[in-house]
């Protein structure tokens, strides 16, 4: 292992294995194949930090639900919650097993899942396939309607997104996607509009070639058309396998893992390995839809704060002012507040993604635990806000701040660790 003669210098190498990660989109593979544990008995992968079936929140359970009757573990929602009330379904947190997933995160050994290749680094990530709009199970939906949707993405759209990606040399350029897709107002969390345009735009021609009926191929050419939040997915999985490349670095005070899951906001720190340091997560604020208020609000969760890990979503609303009225967060003056004041507490900018809005300076990139502590600013995440209750959805849009303690006791143990006073 590598030893550094300063705390900064180890930070500027787990930095630039950041910046130098190329991961490209190669393939979408069933869970199972991906973490072949999940083969195993009966067990899901879940967003956040450890937590235990009885501690989840609404969507979380509404997910967990949904899966088991995906699975044919039960038949239904009595069935499924007494298989789960009696513990035997095991939970694994997606980020033990090199894999993300929005909100709940729940995801069992047949849903499909995204595979990236970060070839630089020889490492791979994962992450579930965006269900689309409606009601879907990442919000804790698990009727005949979000099954039926489940089945289409496991039988018709896996496999020919497979073959199409098979059919691109070394997969898809996630990072010339990025690039593009952040001077034209995405910023990868909350916004990804263009960018699920330039994804359609770059497969459809494809698709359109493969050997499947044409209602297929149309059904998958329509989904991806009218998916907004298509790209969130892949932008996860490719920050994932950029962290986790940093992560390998093994010391430093670099951030490399955010996460939630309704309960704990878990964060992990480069220097520190794969040890989870939590605290209590915050409820997000912002705009709500019609019908619904501040009251029905879950609390935060979900791994898609691997984004502002990365040094996007929240950080970059710069780059996507049309996103910030969405979440509540005023106008053009607010996203400019936000990610100048994001800049304090991260190290360094991303050349790969220039900010047309932010003068071309790049994204953030180098979330240091040490700053965070000092400065207390602490990273501001946009999100989507998911109904306390499964099932009833997403109910409006916000931003979360992660919470001080979790940083504060990292900085603590990264003190014993290394004998600094």
């Amino acid at each position: 292992m590598t030893t550094f003669a300063t705390i900064d210098e180890a930070n500027q190498a787990v930095v630039e294995r950041i910046k130098e990660a190329r991961p490209r989109w190669v393939s979408v593979i069933p869970a199972q194949e991906a973490v072949p544990t999940l083969a195993e008995g009966k067990k899901l992968l879940h967003a956040g930090p450890p937590i235990k079936w009885e501690e989840m929140t609404g969507p979380a359970q509404g997910a967990c639900v949904g899966a088991a009757i995906f699975e044919g573990w039960a038949t239904d929602e009595a069935s499924a919650r007494k298989l789960l009330d009696a513990g035997e379904v095991e939970f694994i947190p997606c980020h033990s097993v090199n894999a993300v997933g929005p909100m709940g995160g729940i995801t069992s050994a047949n849903m499909p899942m995204i595979k990236v290749y970060n070839a630089v680094h020889d490492n791979y990530a994962y992450c579930n396939i965006n269900e689309g709009i409606g009601k879907v199970m990442r919000f804790g939906a698990f009727g005949e309607e979000v099954q039926a949707r489940h089945r289409w993405m496991r039988d018709t759209l896996r496999p020919i997104l497979r073959d199409a990606l098979a059919q691109m040399e070394d997969g898809l350029d996630i990072t010339a996607h990025m690039a593009q897709g952040v001077t034209m107002g995405d910023e990868f969390h909350q916004r990804n509009i263009a960018t699920s345009a330039l994804l359609a735009r770059t497969l459809s021609p494809i698709i359109s070639t493969l050997d499947y009926p044409k209602e297929q191929i149309t059904e998958v050419i329509n989904f991806m058309s009218i998916t907004d939040q298509f790209f969130l997915n892949v932008a996860m999985a490719y920050c994932k396998a950029a962290m986790d490349a940093g992560a390998q670095i093994k010391a430093g005070t670099i951030v490399t893992v955010m996460s939630r899951n309704g309960r704990n906001f878990g964060i992990k720190v480069s220097g520190l390995g794969d040890q989870w340091f939590e605290a209590p997560v915050n409820t997000p604020q912002g705009l709500f839809f019609t019908g619904y208020t501040q009251d029905d609000a879950n609390p935060d969760i979900g791994d898609s704060a691997i984004t502002e890990t990365y040094g996007v979503g929240g950080c970059a609303m710069i780059a996507a002012p049309g996103v910030t009225r969405f979440v509540g967060a005023g106008g053009f003056e607010s996203a400019v507040e936000t990610s100048e004041e994001m800049s304090e507490i991260y190290l360094e900018h991303n050349m790969a993604l220039q900010i047309p809005t932010w003068d071309f300076q790049g994204a953030l990139v180098g979330l240091d635990l040490r700053l965070v502590v000092e400065t207390g600013i602490t990273p501001l995440i946009n999100t989507g806000i998911a109904h306390k209750d499964p099932g009833v959805g997403q109910v409006g849009a916000g931003t979360v701040r992660a919470p001080l303690a979790c940083f504060e006791k990292a900085l603590v143990a990264f003190g014993e660790k290394n004998n600094i006073q």
